[in-house]
């Protein structure tokens, strides 16, 4: 067998925010992602208890401020970038594909940079964003 067949049989790997890797640094999902709020929801979000469920967080996100201008632009560091995505999707898992595919479209900026092969190199190294390999 080829190696193109061996690769063409194994699932793509798929990434998304290992919400437990919050807990397990003692570091604060709902911190990082509030910074992404829209003021509108930022403004409503602070009559609410000081944290709010991460489904909670992640369907406003993905129902109204990914939505807005500029939500995801290329200006941002990549990972950054890459959070933004799956806060968009909800935390639904992405391949590497896939998410230089919404990336290039959603940063307009150079594709190499968002290449299958430099997420793959930036992902494996994140320690701030809780990104980590869907087992699933």
């Amino acid at each position: 067998m080829v190696e193109e067949d061996i690769s063409a049989e194994q699932p793509a790997e798929r990434w998304f925010i290992d919400l437990e890797r919050f807990l397990q640094s003692n570091r604060s999902f709902f911190a990082l992602a509030r910074e992404c709020l829209c003021p509108a929801c930022r403004q409503r979000l602070t009559a609410t208890p000081p944290e709010i469920a991460a489904d909670d967080l992640l369907a406003t996100i993905g129902g109204c401020c990914s939505k807005t201008a500029g939500f995801i632009h290329g200006e941002l560091p990549i990972l950054e970038s890459v959070f933004r995505l799956f806060l968009a999707n909800r935390n639904q898992p992405l391949d590497l594909d896939e998410m230089a595919r919404e990336l290039n479209e959603r940063r307009a900026v150079g594709g190499y940079r968002t290449s299958p092969q430099v997420l793959s190199r930036l992902l494996m190294n994140d320690r701030y964003y809780g990104l980590g390999r869907f087992e699933g």
